[in-house]
């Protein structure tokens, strides 16, 4: 766990330093796969509390989720539908969710929700 928050905040630093930009364009793509990406941060998150991490599946949901959201934005974006409504509110509730169970974990209070 340690190592996990100094990797943030590795990265966070390493964010805020280097003068990486994108144009605007793209911003839809990359909000969209960022909150994919958070999903499966919490949900690592909530496995680890529930000792059944798993690394490959951690990986994988991680760029499979930003990859499948982002194409879902794009592909949205070419026939004038908003389908990155369907990423945000899938990746929204569950992060939101898992987000409660790792509450519910550290302050050792009720049942868990599968």
């Amino acid at each position: 766990m340690l190592l996990a928050i100094i990797g943030i905040l590795l990265g966070i630093i390493i964010g805020l330093y280097l003068p990486i930009t994108y144009s605007p364009t793209y911003s839809l793509y990359i909000s969209v796969a960022i909150l994919a990406c958070l999903d499966s941060v919490f949900g690592g998150i909530r496995a680890t509390l529930e000792d059944v991490f798993d690394a490959r599946i951690f990986i994988s949901g991680f760029f499979g989720n930003a990859i499948l959201a982002a194409f879902l934005a794009y592909i949205g974006d070419r026939l004038a539908v908003p389908l990155y409504y369907a990423a945000i509110f899938a990746f929204g509730g569950r992060l939101f969710q898992n987000f409660a169970i790792i509450r519910r974990h550290v302050f050792g209070k009720g049942n868990f929700p599968k």
